[in-house]
């Protein structure tokens, strides 16, 4: 994938609380990578154990920025070809 198509794709998943000039650097929740897979907390989970989907540890919260939710789109669309 292109990177003009993978910040295309990126951009469906950045939630902007200040709208669309807001800056687009964002973590994600487990809960809220998987509502925006449209997945289970436990697929996404998976997907972690798997190494399909890079995360971020602070803690014990397991976070997921942007990129990495569409680099784990990348992979597991070459997957299904």
């Amino acid at each position: 994938m292109t990177m003009e198509r993978r910040k295309l794709a990126m951009e469906q998943f950045v939630y902007r609380p200040g709208g669309r000039d807001a800056p687009t650097e964002y973590l994600f929740t487990v809960q809220e990578a998987a509502d925006r897979l449209r997945v289970s907390r436990w697929s996404v989970y998976n997907l972690i154990r798997s190494n399909q989907l890079r995360t971020i540890k602070i803690g014990r919260r397991r976070l997921v920025t942007p990129a990495a939710l569409a680099e784990c789109i990348d992979l597991l669309g070459e997957d299904a070809a």
